[in-house]
């Protein structure tokens, strides 16, 4: 009786957070559309560093990348969304929590340290001539919908598919834990980069002064979810029995390689652009041939532990339906 009054709380909450995360994305997605048609119009600026058509380009993608984000969440809540194909549904939550959640803290905690959300060398998408109110609006729709997503998933997965929760580490595995899957070495690998650029390491880094805090934080941010998914990653295909919930690295392994997948997959264009294009205003700290070489890296890892998490549930539902695990 104890667990389903706390399952019934978990999923008010669920339904709530749901809606706030839809509610709280929304004037980024107004903002945005302001942007574009404003810029068409001569009525506002184009973003430093840009074209017309690039930064008309760029903002209407993350004007589409909004309207998903409020759509999925939507989805969460509303009944229509239960009917929802499962592979798109799951892919966008997927994508939407490795954007958001992993960088919840350093959110929350930006405006401090100064960095605009336009800034080419944050890896951001907006103009440098951002009010405080706009920043202050972006910042509320990102932190809103990266909370909401973290109560709100969690709640739907458990109405639709309420065996993601069962189990324990080790049941349905593939295998011994001799061998370690590419993607887990990669995973580090990046990590590790990543964790070096924040400590201070130069290698890899053309522009020095172009290093900011912003760029410290996110570095080591992202360094850290790129070791935890590919822990997790590991624990979850390889591990050993034990009494270990499997939900706990299966989570930690979404949101990781969500990270690696949705970050990476974010900077990669950006960087492509900046390679190809050389626009005098703006410029990364890294190596660009070496940035869009670690970003590829990521995005592969990334799509491979999802795949990797995936078939091995999979493996354990399997094994339940046949009577061999516990």
């Amino acid at each position: 009786m104890g667990r389903v009054d706390r399952w019934g709380r978990s999923d008010r909450v669920g339904r709530v957070a749901a809606y706030g995360a839809a509610l709280a994305l929304t004037p980024y997605l107004l903002i945005k559309a302001s942007w574009v048609v404003g810029s068409l119009l001569g009525l506002l600026p184009v973003g430093s560093g840009f074209g017309m058509v690039e930064w008309v380009v760029l903002n209407s993608a993350t004007i589409a990348m909004a309207g998903i984000g409020i759509t999925v969440a939507l989805a969460l809540v509303r009944p229509w969304g239960m009917r929802l194909p499962r592979a798109p549904l799951a892919f966008c939550a997927w994508v939407g929590t490795g954007f958001l959640v992993p960088v919840l803290p350093y959110a929350a905690v930006s405006s401090v340290l100064g960095s605009a959300d336009g800034n080419p060398r944050s890896g951001g998408d907006a103009g440098s001539s951002m009010p405080a109110w706009e920043a202050a609006l972006v910042q509320i729709g990102f932190v809103g919908m990266g909370l909401g997503l973290a109560l709100a998933l969690p709640a739907y997965m458990r109405r639709r598919w309420p065996d993601v929760f069962a189990g324990r580490l080790g049941d349905g595995g593939e295998g011994s834990p001799r061998a370690l899957p590419w993607m887990v070495v990669v995973g580090a690998v990046v990590g590790l980069i990543w964790l070096y650029w924040a400590a201070g390491g130069t290698a890899g880094v053309a522009h020095r002064g172009e290093r900011d805090l912003a760029w410290y934080v996110l570095s080591g941010v992202f360094g850290f979810w790129a070791f935890v998914a590919s822990v997790a990653t590991w624990a979850t295909v390889r591990g050993r029995r034990a009494q270990v919930p499997l939900w706990g690295p299966m989570v930690l392994g979404w949101l990781g390689s969500g990270s690696l997948f949705a970050w990476s997959g974010w900077k990669l264009p950006f960087t492509l652009y900046l390679a190809l294009a050389r626009p005098p205003e703006a410029a990364l700290p890294e190596n660009l041939a070496f940035a869009a070489l670690l970003h590829v890296a990521a995005v592969g890892a990334g799509a491979a532990m999802l795949r990797a998490l995936v078939r091995t549930r999979r493996l354990r539902l399997r094994g339940v339906d046949n009577g061999d695990v516990s």
